[in-house]
């Protein structure tokens, strides 16, 4: 089969079909023989005539069935993948074709999974539900930090640190992507340390506190990591799940722990940040939630990441869609937010999420208790509908937070 063969415009996807979405840039070659190349490459087909090709491969290969200027939609019959293996999908729809020379740049802009290959994944065991649950917040976003600085803290203050988050207010304590277990913050040491941080932390304001410690690691190790944050009370734990790779978080995911699994996207902007070349992050949410994350971060549109807000809710969109039963994820806001970017992210995410400030708590003038407080008088003056200008008024901490970062 010549690439041109696997283009056919008349073609009417199947509901067992996976289609995927992608942006097309060729190099000196007619842009629908190219398109044919990516859906004959990502399925059963390759660069010349073979002689080992049977009459019964042609129903197994991909086709293009829209095409309009570079962007481009690819049926995938069902039958070339693997139930329950996301390495062997994206090997497909993800894979060699990046690499082609006749391409100058390809984009996977979005994946829509076919109900049967979906459900051979698990879902997220807990999901935006069991997260009120567990908190036993429902009618606000819940108020989170992450340990600034990032890496570098020695455990006790590590924990400090932590403990007085919670103090002020926040309901949510997580480590940073480069946390691990270096020596001058022993994981073991940080796990025991923080969750009986925790523990006073709820013994004092009477709120439930939660710690998401970053467990990544290769596989074995990660395995022990998280069933050490089991045994010692931990409800979460937080996995790099790019770095680590899909493999291992299906693993993990697998183990059916008692814990939730905080999704941390590190690394994401290398695939998702040139618009023309690369992984959309849509496509990243929709992967990540079919293996079973219970929360993700997805972007800001306000802080210092460089997402858009219509990207921002459309991966917002893809983790909380219907999707055949399975449960929807979390998003998380979190990248350079303070207090008065909260109106605008309440506006974009709604209640249904984590605002996770770091330097936006820490740097406030007069600490993390206060800077915790502030962030949370900003939550309740936005839920209530009192500009965060006038609920100043009335709150000094909050004053003193907006001078320094005003309101967006």
């Amino acid at each position: 089969m010549r690439y041109i063969d696997f283009v056919n415009r008349k073609y009417k996807p199947k509901d067992t079909d996976m289609i995927c979405s992608f942006h097309v840039e060729p190099h000196n070659q007619p842009l629908d023989v190219i398109a044919g190349g990516v859906a004959a490459e990502s399925s059963v087909g390759t660069w010349t005539d073979l002689t080992t090709e049977k009459p019964y491969i042609h129903g197994k290969a991909a086709t293009v069935f829209e095409i309009n200027g570079n962007e481009i939609k690819i049926a995938y019959p069902i039958e070339l993948f693997e139930p329950e293996n996301m390495p062997n999908i994206l090997s497909s729809v993800a894979g060699n074709v990046f690499g082609l020379e006749d391409i100058e740049n390809l984009r996977l802009n979005d994946i829509h999974f076919p109900e049967e290959l979906a459900k051979s994944f698990k879902g997220p065991k807990y999901g935006i539900e069991g997260v009120k649950d567990l908190t036993g917040v429902r009618d606000r976003p819940l108020v989170g930090t992450i340990i600034k600085p990032k890496l570098g803290l020695i455990t006790k203050d590590h924990a400090l640190v932590a403990y007085e988050a919670w103090l002020g207010g926040c309901d949510v304590v997580k480590d940073d992507e480069n946390l691990s277990s270096q020596r001058f913050n022993p994981f073991e040491d940080r796990v025991i340390q923080t969750l009986e941080a925790r523990d006073r932390a709820e013994s004092e304001t009477g709120e439930k506190k939660v710690y998401l410690i970053n467990v990544t690691a290769g596989m074995e190790e990660m395995k022990r990591r998280a069933e050490f944050v089991e045994d010692h009370g931990g409800r979460y734990m937080m996995i790099d799940i790019l770095t680590t790779g899909w493999s291992s978080l299906q693993a993990m995911r697998d183990l059916d722990l008692k814990l939730l699994i905080h999704a941390h996207r590190a690394g994401h902007a290398a695939f998702t940040r040139s618009h023309i070349h690369g992984i959309n992050m849509v496509v990243i949410a929709r992967v990540a939630r079919l293996i079973g994350v219970d929360q993700l971060h997805v972007g800001t549109a306000v802080g210092k990441m460089a997402e858009t807000k219509e990207e921002v809710l459309t991966n917002i969109h893809a983790c909380k869609e219907p999707l055949y039963g399975l449960k929807p994820v979390l998003p998380i806001a979190s990248g350079g937010l303070h207090p008065g970017m909260v109106p605008k992210l309440v506006e974009i995410f709604g209640k249904d999420t984590v605002i996770q400030a770091g330097g936006g708590i820490h740097g406030h003038p007069d600490g993390t208790i206060i800077g915790a407080k502030t962030v949370r008088q900003a939550v309740d003056a936005t839920m209530k509908g009192i500009p965060l200008t006038q609920y100043a008024k009335t709150h000094p901490e909050l004053a003193k937070a907006l001078e320094k970062w005003p309101v967006l």
